[in-house]
């Protein structure tokens, strides 16, 4: 079954709703900012551009809530590396982020309980018995398993730059390795969802909820 442009798109931007920028400024002008002034000016800078970046959402009336919790994030961040006298703790939250991200994946995989299958269920609010049928459940345990090697490499690459101290190696792989790179997973697992859904020969979701009988014409939009 083919994916069209437009439809991906779209489902990016559900997801997204112009959060990227607001989540890669702060951490690469504080890497930078370190290597070029040292670290209290780079704690100063970042949580500016932090502040900033939630003041035009507020003045601008768009949905400030995640440019303040990216904020919070942001001086959480930013205390830890000035407290310790090390600019690399500053990225402790980003590794912490990836380790839970993992076991999460993992956890879900070893219970039968997909991790994707969650993610698309709080998102869409799609009935849970749908996820766990024989004939839909293993689509998301796929790209669950997917997920978790994506999560792996990035914590392993994270921790090795973590531990050399190499803070704006460890800046710019936060920033290939975040948004960037979780944007190209997403767009994989919705491509490879659909097609597997559709090989497993289930039923759609309005299917399920209608109590249809077999042939199903299956899922044809949403993972």
């Amino acid at each position: 079954m083919g994916v069209s442009k437009k439809e991906i798109l779209e489902e990016l931007r559900s997801i997204f709703l112009n959060k990227t920028f607001d989540a890669l400024l702060p951490p690469l002008i504080y890497a930078v900012s370190n290597s070029l002034f040292g670290l209290i000016p780079a704690v100063i800078l970042a949580v500016t551009a932090a502040f900033f970046s939630f003041c035009r959402r507020v003045i601008k009336k768009e949905n400030w809530k995640y440019a303040l919790g990216g904020l919070a994030g942001v001086i959480f961040a930013s205390s830890l590396a000035y407290l310790s006298e090390n600019a690399s703790n500053y990225f402790i939250p980003a590794l912490t982020s990836s380790a839970f991200l993992l076991l999460a994946a993992v956890i879900s995989l070893l219970i039968g309980k997909p991790l994707a299958a969650w993610a698309s269920h709080l998102s869409r609010g799609w009935p849970l018995k749908w996820f766990w049928r024989d004939d839909i459940k293993p689509a998301y345990q796929e790209v669950t398993i997917f997920w978790a090697l994506y999560f792996g490499l990035r914590l392993s690459i994270q921790l090795n730059l973590f531990f050399s101290e190499a803070v704006l190696n460890l800046a710019w792989i936060n920033v290939i390795l975040g948004w960037p790179a979780i944007i190209v997973v997403l767009v994989i697992s919705y491509i490879y969802g659909i097609w597997r859904l559709n090989k497993l020969g289930g039923p759609g979701v309005e299917e399920f909820k209608n109590n249809e009988n077999p042939p199903w014409n299956g899922q044809k939009r949403g993972f």
